[in-house]
């Protein structure tokens, strides 16, 4: 399958979830921005929803966005029939986001995509372009 199908495919997936209700763009609010070969740009506006106890968006939903990221750069890359899931996340963690805060944009880029895992790396900034965080994540490969 050519990078242009599964990048279409990928987008299928995304718009039919949120048409649907389900995934992390339905129930956090993570929304992809722009797809292309191994790089992928997702967004999230923070709110209530993501709050933890300091009432600053919860750095499980900033991993969340992250990986969604990565593994969609990914998936970009992949061959058809070709699935993948994240072996191991990274996240580090440089400012804390307020609830109020403008819109947070993910950047993420493959590092390496092989036969058996792959590789990528992730940024969020904040509406000032600050970095929030960043990470990696290696992903296994599958065949189905």
């Amino acid at each position: 399958m050519s990078v242009a199908k599964r990048i279409e495919e990928l987008r299928a997936l995304l718009d039919k979830g949120l048409a649907e209700g389900i995934g992390v763009g339905h129930s956090l609010g993570v929304m992809c921005a722009e797809l292309g070969e191994g790089r992928t740009v997702y967004t999230l506006k923070p709110g209530l929803g993501q709050a933890n106890a300091m009432l600053t968006v919860h750095g499980g939903v900033l991993s969340t966005l992250m990986d969604t990221a990565m593994g969609s750069a990914i998936f970009t890359e992949l061959p058809d029939a070709t699935a993948y899931t994240t072996l191991e996340l990274k996240v580090n963690f440089i400012r804390p986001v307020a609830l109020d805060d403008g819109e947070l944009r993910c950047e993420a880029t493959t590092v390496h995509v092989g036969r058996r895992t792959a590789t990528a790396e992730a940024r969020i900034h904040n509406a000032e372009s600050k970095l929030v965080a960043h990470g990696s994540c290696t992903c296994l490969v599958q065949s189905f």
